[in-house]
């Protein structure tokens, strides 16, 4: 039996959590509301202040889906109340961000500026302090969308193994290479 998904999810005070006769799961919660389509397989049900999310047979396809749809509840209920945060840095030099709004506006070492459009349920914020690298701070209640931003800033210019320049995430330990040593003669 899937561990993950006999987990029951906890439902926090300020949350409700509305199951329509489709099959999908809506979160609301103080930062906001999130949606999600569960497959007509996998039962989700409210009880006593948890959510319990159950398979009709032992199938590996329906052990599988139990897991992944209590996990995506699991994360759109810590969403609403907690929010998710991801912070890059820009290793390099010369390397910049700067933001206006929601537009994210990046120097990487390329002979043009790399303007970048988040979407709406993305908050952006850029900090530069003097003697550290630049960073990236993003922060959604929606953890796929986040990390699939994530993904794509980091892909502009992902970190090299050589002297590490590139955008990564803060706290990453990236595997270096040692690089050419000298002939002997």
């Amino acid at each position: 039996m899937s561990r993950i998904g006999k987990a029951p999810i906890l439902i926090p005070n300020g949350v409700t959590l509305k199951i329509s006769a489709d099959n999908e799961v809506t979160v609301k919660g103080p930062k906001g509301e999130l949606s999600q389509k569960v497959d007509s397989d996998i039962k989700v049900s409210e009880e006593d202040g948890n959510i319990i999310v159950s398979r009709p047979t032992e199938q590996k396809r329906h052990k599988a889906l139990h897991g992944l749809y209590r996990s995506l509840i699991n994360n759109m209920v810590v969403g609403v109340t907690e929010g998710y945060k991801i912070q890059q840095e820009l290793v390099g030099v010369g390397y910049r961000a700067t933001n206006q709004g929601n537009t994210l506006d990046l120097v990487l070492g390329f002979s043009h500026h790399i303007i970048f459009s988040l979407p709406p349920e993305i908050k952006v914020e850029t900090t530069a302090e003097k003697g550290k690298n630049p960073t990236i701070i993003l922060e959604s209640i929606d953890k796929q969308l986040l990390g699939q931003v994530a993904a794509k800033i980091r892909s502009l210019r992902a970190p090299e193994p050589y002297k590490g320049k590139g955008i990564k995430f803060v706290g990453e330990q990236l595997r270096r290479k040692a690089g050419k040593s000298a002939s002997k003669k």
